[in-house]
């Protein structure tokens, strides 16, 4: 069965956003590169541009959170459109709890975690990094998404 990863753009704030990531979810970052690690001849990089995050990875789980900075050149990502959401599907409540009140913190509540009208515990914000999440703890399903 395939995995999904989600990717997140960010505009000079990926690690930054990523350790605010860890430590709400734990684990170690998988991957970091940096725009530096990649200069060349052929792939100039500027002085402004090189601590920014090329690539950037946190296991959560099975999955992997992935990002970047946007590099200047290429202008800037809107931090307000409307992103697609990263679902966290939550092994019990308490879990669900302390993923939604870490990630929310400084961030928009859309809609508070409570019980759902079709069963679950669900929840939904974004964060203050403008990254749309929601959280889900279905005390009925036993298997993955």
């Amino acid at each position: 069965m395939a995995n999904i990863n989600p990717h997140i753009n960010f505009n000079g704030n990926a690690e930054e956003a990523f350790i605010f990531y860890k430590s709400v979810f734990g684990g170690e970052f998988t991957r970091i590169t940096r725009f530096k690690d990649l200069a060349s001849d052929e792939f100039q990089v500027s002085e402004k541009e090189a601590n920014k995050i090329m690539h950037i990875a946190l296991r959560i789980g099975n999955s992997i959170l992935m990002a970047n900075d946007v590099p200047e050149i290429l202008g800037r990502t809107n931090e307000n459109e409307n992103r697609s959401k990263i679902v966290i599907s939550a092994a019990s409540k308490e879990e669900a709890d302390k993923l939604f009140n870490g990630l929310s913190a400084g961030g928009q509540v859309e809609m508070p975690i409570s019980d759902s009208s079709w069963g679950s515990y669900f929840g939904m914000f974004r964060d203050k990094y403008g990254i749309e999440w929601m959280v889900d703890f279905d005390p009925n399903y036993k298997g993955q998404i």
